[in-house]
Formats: C-alpha cells, structure tokens, sequence
C-alpha cells in the first residue's frame, strides 16, 4: 500500500481538503471584511463581529471533534476490510453530537450578555454582539451536522464531495453578504451587521441539506439511527472527550487573546480581529495537507502499512512547507492591500500593520503543528494530541502573554504567546511520531 503514498494520491485527498477547510474561515473573513467596512458604526460592527465569530467558533471546534474520531475509525476499518463492521456508528454518533449541540445552543441564550461581558464588550459593541449571535447561533447545529457528514466522507478517502459542498456555502455566503448587508435599492432594506449574520446562517442551512443529500446518495453509509450501540461507540466518545479538553484548550487560548485585545482598545480588537481571521485562513490552507494526512494515515495504520505510513508523513511535511512559504512570500508583498479589504479605519490598519510580520513569520511552525495534528487524529492519538494542546497552553501561551503584559509589550504580547503556542505544538507532535513509528519501520 506505501506504492500508494505519492504525489497524486496525496494532492488527489489535500487540494479538495483545502478547498473546503478554508470554507469556515472563508466565510468569517468574507464577514469581517464587508462588516469593517459598514458606513455607520463600522469599528464597532467589525468588533462585535470578532467577538462573537471567536465565541462561536469555540464552540463549534469542541463539539465538531466528533468529525476527527468518526474519520479515524473509519478509515482504519477501511484499510483491515472491515468497512461493514462500523456503518451503523455515524448515525449514532452524529444523533448525540447534535442533542448535545442544541442543549449548548438553548443553554446559551438565556445568557448571552454575561458571555459577551466576559469578553470585556460592553455600550454600542455589547449590543451588537447580542444582536448579531442571537442570529449566528442558530447556525451552531447546522455546522456540526455538515462537520460530521465530511468525517464521514474524510474516513472514506474523498474529501472530494466536502469541497464541493464547502464551495457552494461560501459562495452563497459571500453573495448574501453584499445583498442583506448594504441593501438592494428599492428591493430589500440594509441590515448591516444583521445581514451578516443572516447570510452565514441561510449558507450553513444550504451545506448541511447538500451534505445529507450527497451522503445518502453517494454512500452507503445509512443515516437511520439503530441499536444496539456499535462496538466503536465507546472508543469514539473516549477518542471525542478528549479532543473536547483538547479544544477547549486550544479555545482558551484563543479566547484569552481576544479578551487581552479587548481590553487594549477598540483599535486592537479590530487588528486583531483582522489578524486572527486571516492566522485561521491560513492554518485551513495549510489543513489540507493535514487533512490527507488524517485520511491516508489512518488508512496505512489499518492496513499495519508502517513504511507507506513513515512516508507519508514525510511528504506531506514537504508539500506542507511549500505552501507556508508561498503564502509567507504573499503576505509579506499584499500585506497592505490584504488590509484595506478589511477595514478603512486608518488606526486600525496600522495597528495591524504592526503586528502582522509575527503572524507570517510563524507560519512554517504553524505547518508543521498542523500537518503532525492531522497525522495524529487519523491515527486515533487523541490523548496524545489532549496532553500537548494542555501543555502548550498552560505552560507556554499563558505565561508568555501575561508575562509580555507584565513587560509592557503590548498587542505584541498576544503573538508573540501564540508562536510560542505553536512551536510547543508542533516539537512535541514530531517527536513522538518518531519515538514510536521509527522502530516500528526499521523492524517492518
């Protein structure tokens, strides 16, 4: 099967797993950069838009973990030739993610202002906030279906389909902005920040009704739920609670970096804001080779494939690196237009000017952070993963930042944190790969 590990096989799994994982930030980014640029209260939309759009972004990555454990056990049945044994599991598992997911969701709403004052908003950005995820929330559940049904397809090597259904979204997503946002003359009224919100929720409505469709049609994974529970179930919630603490790490970290950016001034939320956006973009540009890693991986472990399995994850870290560089290069020659798309408020432009060198620098450790996370999810490593993520956020981006705060450093002090976050991250995935697949290959 190692034949199998080449430049086709892997690009024919990563371009389409790009395509589709940029979808999420795509459309966050398509948000901030029409919102920054509203004619009325434009800094304080753009504000209340990166407040939420984090909030509710950690919620979707802890829950969404269930598409990681789905994917793994998947693909590894695929490669024994046990692919029967497990068809009645994503029902069951997607049945539970999403009774979950709307728990969190009414949970939520009886709270919302206390939430949002957590993160320091308050007056014209507070209002704002509730407005606009008292719409977005409703999108939560949505997202985790569609999130599930591409584990699924993921798990089956074709991440083909998600691609499709990721570019549908985000197209619909970007055309509702312009429309629902500034307004059509004489036909539908402006909503600003409003319809922004209503766009992101009318597209993810749109990805989980195609993702059914295709599944149900191109699969023969059956969506009726039946008992008993399979025999995965358990490996599956084990392998999903700890990507939950893993994520809720991860969000802590990111959550932290928005409330500290808050704090500073409405100009650095905004930077940040802008910042963040465009670190995640590139974290899903760069996911897509993470994403062939999770499908193959897990499939080479299956088939006890472990020469294919050490090459594999060589040749993804290259074309991996080869993407950092390149859009290193085209951020550091667009950095000033990559900008302006966001936001026309001058004294938000140059405090992202001032820090956006920090977040390409840090983009080849970002790579190899994500290309080993991937790796590791399709080979069911979840409380390896769990443990790194804790580590990296406790001992390294939490005592960074406050440690820069203490020294006067700033916003510098929040990305500077998260290059020390990342290298943590990215050192610790690498060196157990080769503590415990190298001998593994030496005696294959």
């Amino acid at each position: 099967m190692s034949t199998h590990v080449n430049f086709r096989s892997i690009n024919q799994l990563a371009i389409p797993a790009t395509i589709s994982g940029i979808a999420e930030p795509l459309l966050s980014i398509t948000d901030t950069a029409i919102v920054g640029n509203i004619p009325v209260d434009g800094l304080e939309s753009l504000a209340a838009a990166g407040i939420v759009g984090s909030f509710l972004s950690m919620l979707i990555w802890v829950l969404g973990q269930t598409r990681s454990a789905i994917s793994a056990i998947i693909s590894q049945y695929l490669g024994a030739g046990k692919l029967d044994e497990v068809k009645n599991l994503p029902a069951q598992a997607i049945f539970f993610n999403i009774l979950l997911s709307v728990v969190i969701l009414v949970s939520t709403i009886f709270i919302v202002e206390d939430i949002f004052k957590l993160f320091e908003a308050s007056g014209k950005i507070l209002d704002y906030c509730i407005s606009y995820y008292s719409i977005r929330v409703w999108g939560f559940p949505l997202t985790l279906f569609t999130f599930a049904i591409f584990g699924i397809f993921r798990g089956l090597q074709n991440t083909f389909y998600p691609m499709v259904i990721a570019m549908i979204g985000a197209g619909l997503n970007i055309l509702l902005d312009f429309i629902l946002v500034y307004g059509v003359e004489g036909y539908i009224p402006a909503m600003y920040l409003e319809g922004a919100a209503w766009a992101s929720l009318i597209a993810q409505g749109t990805m989980a009704v195609l993702a059914l469709i295709l599944l149900l049609k191109k699969t023969e994974i059956s969506m009726k739920l039946v008992f008993p529970l399979n025999k995965e179930i358990k490996r599956l919630i084990l392998m999903s609670l700890n990507l939950f603490v893993r994520t809720a790490a991860l969000n802590a970290a990111l959550m932290l970096a928005v409330r500290e950016a808050t704090i500073l001034g409405d100009r650095f939320i905004g930077a940040h804001t802008i910042a963040v956006n465009l670190w995640l973009f590139a974290a899903f540009f760069i996911d897509g080779y993470a994403a062939a890693g999770n499908s193959m991986g897990g499939r080479l472990l299956g088939a006890s494939d472990y020469n294919g399995l050490w090459k594999l994850a060589k040749t993804i870290f290259k074309y991996g690196m080869v993407v950092s560089l390149i859009l290193m290069l085209s951020g550091f020659i667009f950095y000033r237009p990559i900008g302006r798309l966001f936001s026309n408020e001058t004294i938000v432009l140059q405090t992202f000017y001032s820090i956006f060198y920090i977040v390409i620098l840090g983009l080849p450790m970002n790579t190899i952070a994500f290309i080993f996370d991937g790796l590791f999810k399709g080979l069911g490593e979840m409380k390896y993963l769990r443990n790194v993520l804790l580590s990296a956020t406790f001992l390294g981006f939490i005592p960074v930042l406050y440690l820069g705060k203490f020294l006067g450093w700033g916003f510098y002090a929040i990305w500077i944190a998260f290059v020390v976050w990342m290298m943590i991250r990215g050192f610790a995935l690498v060196w157990k790969f080769r503590q415990k697949f190298r001998p593994l290959v030496q005696n294959a």
